[in-house]
């Protein structure tokens, strides 16, 4: 099969973007397209072949070390496509010819204080997909039974529709919830990018009366913002028409959290969207944090979240605005994907 491997890390070249990690060799193409065996099927695991696979902003933060994988891997977490073979000891929940998902939860114990709390995504043994398993940058590629979602092949979208919504759909939904959305409320999103973009979806059918205001360096990011229903748009150094109940900071510069904070109201609450900030977070106590505002962060993502939102889009129409590549041309949509220079999401078409 033919798969897009990464060997070594590296930092990926975009044009104009100033180079972060110096220590790590420039690459313009830091996967490399590779004819591997056909995975085996294990326990518990099913054969998939791959129809589509979202690019992720975690994938840079993989190839440029910020997130320690195994190494060779096979890239990719945001995985559509049918399942081929099933091994043994499978449950009977997916058999062949189904259309699945795979999302970045590849695997957890199930028995930890978290796993049985409901909280897998902060299991110690947490595996992610392309990162502690082979993932979906490939023509096929095996995953836990457990770990798959069963996806109606009427639901209305397509594939490529679906795989952003089983990464940046499902953690931003998350984040949602994490903030304690509530209707009325004005959410301040930063960063637009493809969780952004999907969430704004969902808050406008969750939540219809939430004002949403959208901070975002690139103008074509905030046409896209006011297009899907914010009902303001504009540069981070901007100030909003009014102060914000809630926030969600997709971004992966550290300074962005401190500016979120300047714009919260009194007892608001900040949620922190992604698994690594690249630069530093400096924050003053009284001006960043006093009056009872409040910061989390999001870690992974558990498997009822990616239920939740997957069952949501479909019922309510929600279409990620996608961009689409060949796997051959990988390494051009991940340059792409670190310089924002995506409208929406990047997906490979297998």
């Amino acid at each position: 099969m033919r798969a897009a491997v990464l060997k070594e890390h590296s930092e990926v070249f975009a044009e104009g973007l100033p180079r972060r990690y110096p220590n790590l060799p420039l690459k313009e193409e830091p996967l490399d397209l590779e004819d591997l065996p056909t995975p085996e099927v294990g326990p518990n695991q099913v054969l998939i072949r791959v129809k589509a696979c979202g690019v992720c902003y975690t994938d840079i933060d993989i190839i440029e070390g910020r997130v320690e994988c195994s190494l060779p891997l096979v890239l990719g977490h945001q995985i559509v496509g049918r399942v081929e073979e099933v091994g043994f000891e499978t449950k009977g929940r997916v058999k062949v010819g189904d259309r699945v998902g795979v999302a970045w939860i590849g695997w957890s114990c199930g028995t930890c204080r978290f796993c049985r709390s409901g909280l897998e995504n902060l299991c110690s043994e947490f595996k992610g997909t392309g990162c502690h398993i082979n993932g979906g940058y490939a023509e096929y590629t095996t995953a836990y039974e457990d770990f798959t979602y069963l996806i109606p092949s009427e639901g209305g979208l397509e594939d490529y529709e679906i795989a952003p919504l089983l990464c940046a759909g499902a953690v931003g939904y998350r984040a949602l919830k994490l903030a304690d959305v509530r209707d009325g409320f004005r959410l301040g999103l930063f960063g637009f990018g493809a969780s952004a973009h999907i969430i704004t979806q969902v808050v406008r059918k969750l939540y219809p009366s939430v004002e949403i205001y959208v901070f975002s360096r690139s103008e074509e990011h905030r046409d896209l913002a006011r297009k899907l229903g914010a009902e303001w748009a504009g540069h981070p150094q901007e100030n909003p028409p009014k102060k914000l109940d809630r926030a969600i900071d997709f971004t992966p510069v550290g300074e962005m959290v401190s500016r979120a904070l300047e714009l919260l109201e009194r007892g608001g609450k900040l949620v922190i969207n992604v698994i690594r900030k690249q630069t530093p977070t400096n924050l003053d106590y009284v001006k960043h944090l006093w009056m009872e505002r409040e910061v989390k962060s999001v870690a992974n993502v558990t498997r009822k979240d990616v239920k939740e939102l997957l069952s949501i889009a479909l019922k309510n129409n929600v279409k990620p605005e996608v961009k689409t590549f060949k796997l051959e041309e990988v390494n051009k949509a991940l340059k792409l994907v670190k310089g924002a220079k995506i409208r929406g999401s990047a997906v490979l078409l297998i």
